[in-house]
């Protein structure tokens, strides 16, 4: 196979369980960090036309978590219930390494590898959370449900373990045994500092033990003693956010729930659904009540080690008068000189290909099977944001970010010039929007549910590949729609 045949093997994970299918290419799924696919039992490689290989689970209980594809040769890491593995571009297994099931309960914190746990333990499977590599050291990071939540690092050639931090609080990266619950990116300074990831999580109603979004140090040594501390921490400030509790006297199994994430120019961003606060105290979902939920955007500057730059947008789309409004998927790319005209940007300009569901009501039994593929201009949101920075240090409106600041509190005045890579300062932060940014529609089903995409740009055409919930993988052109 050569190499340029190996950049464009596009992989299809088929989830019969659930019936999702995600599409990934080894170009792009880099990009995407970290690529989820929900009860997955076959990866399906495309190597060449009228050519396919696949690999099964091997227990039909081990399902398909994640997916990460190295873009210098090929090979294929899938992050199972139990197990991770490397497989060649041709899907034949080189190495897997074992990650479970093991002793444990989702009650013992710290758990009980650390100290002795007095509640009942059980054989319990490891689900796989999240699947990063990373290129620079030459390692991935496998981080699973067991002993709350630990990672471990991997070297890419074989799975040998080089490291599992699991002694310190930092190192329990959340509770939650869901696969699609945490989300990373790594941001790389060059070579004079090392790494740092970003972590945004689920809490599961903990968020005393877990930060919703925080930094950490991605040391170079997998075994050094401060691998995944917080960036900064001292008595009052620290490189993390966490629900306060205040939060869940409004909504009692409120959470924040990410559903993609990226790095593009000094900022890190990720793409959340969460419940819409405001609508008086409720029992939530548990009790059969439907809970509104929104869509956002959250940003933050790389560099920020307070976390004083964060603000977060809802996002939405609309698309012959029914809107869309909770996110299903989404997808960093290249807007294309065709798609950018279209937006007004520029070809080499960052766009979001995302997938929503109708509505705001999540109806997991009853689940509306209409959705819509639609784009956003990075630049344009990041004005939105721009403008909503400079009228709030005008002293204009409140910080509007109801879950976090569960009172208003008004934006305060200060003289100061608020340029494209503003970081915000110890005042008027952290952040919200309170207007929504709307994506432009490109694609509406009303049958067969959009749940997953991909795209990237050929000869000036954004192609976008999008995973449909009944198996189905459909290949949309975007045009100059004006």
């Amino acid at each position: 196979m050569t190499s340029l045949t190996r950049t464009r093997t596009c992989f299809f994970v088929y989830c019969f369980l659930s019936s999702l299918e995600l599409p990934v290419t080894s170009q792009t799924v880099v990009q995407a960090a970290q690529a989820h696919s929900a009860g997955s039992q076959v990866i399906t490689a495309s190597l060449q036309e009228d050519e396919y290989a696949s690999f099964h689970a091997e227990n039909p209980a081990w399902k398909f978590n994640h997916i990460a594809v190295d873009y210098r040769n090929g090979n294929v890491y899938l992050g199972a219930v139990n197990r991770i593995y490397k497989l060649s571009p041709s899907l034949e297994v080189q190495v897997s390494h074992e990650t479970g099931p093991d002793e444990d309960n989702r009650k013992c914190y710290p758990p009980r590898i650390v100290q002795p746990c007095s509640e009942p333990l059980s054989l319990t499977n490891n689900v796989n959370k999240m699947l990063l590599m990373d290129y620079r050291e030459n390692r991935l990071l496998a981080c699973g449900s067991l002993y709350q939540g630990i990672c471990k690092l991997l070297r890419l050639d074989d799975l040998f373990k080089l490291g599992e931090p699991f002694h310190k609080k930092e190192h329990y990266l959340s509770g939650v045994n869901e696969s699609g619950s945490v989300f990373g990116v790594i941001v790389s300074y060059g070579n004079a500092s090392p790494d740092m990831l970003f972590i945004a999580t689920a809490v599961d109603g903990k968020p005393e033990y877990f930060p919703t979004i925080s930094s950490r140090k991605l040391a170079r040594n997998s075994e050094e003693d401060g691998m995944f501390a917080y960036v900064f921490h001292d008595e009052f400030v620290a490189s993390m956010i966490k629900i306060p509790s205040d939060t869940f006297t409004v909504i009692p199994d409120f959470d924040i729930y990410y559903i993609y994430g990226f790095a593009s120019g000094n900022f890190v961003y990720f793409l959340t659904l969460q419940p819409e606060m405001g609508n008086g105290p409720t029992t939530g979902s548990s009790t059969g009540r439907e809970q509104v939920y929104t869509s956002k955007i959250v940003r933050l500057c790389k560099a920020d080690t307070a976390f004083n730059s964060y603000v977060e947008v809802p996002i939405g789309c609309i698309s012959g008068n029914v809107e869309y409004r909770l996110l299903e998927a989404a997808y960093l790319s290249k807007a294309g000189a065709i798609l950018a005209r279209s937006l007004d940007v520029e070809p080499d300009d960052d766009v979001l290909f995302t997938i929503f569901s109708k509505g705001q009501k999540r109806r997991p039994r009853q689940a509306s099977q209409d959705s819509a593929l639609c784009v956003f201009s990075l630049r344009k949101i990041n004005e939105k944001i721009k403008e909503r920075l400079q009228s709030c240090y005008k002293g204009e409106g409140t910080l509007d970010l109801a879950w976090l600041k569960v009172k208003d509190i008004p934006c305060s005045s200060a003289l100061l010039t608020i340029d494209d890579d503003f970081c915000g300062l110890d005042m008027n932060a952290p952040l919200g929007v309170s207007e929504m940014v709307h994506g432009k529609p490109l694609l509406t089903d009303a049958v067969d549910k959009m749940t997953s995409v991909i795209a990237y740009v050929y000869k000036n055409h954004s192609l976008v590949f999008v995973g449909t919930k009944n198996g189905r993988v459909k290949k949309v052109r975007s045009r100059n729609t004006g």
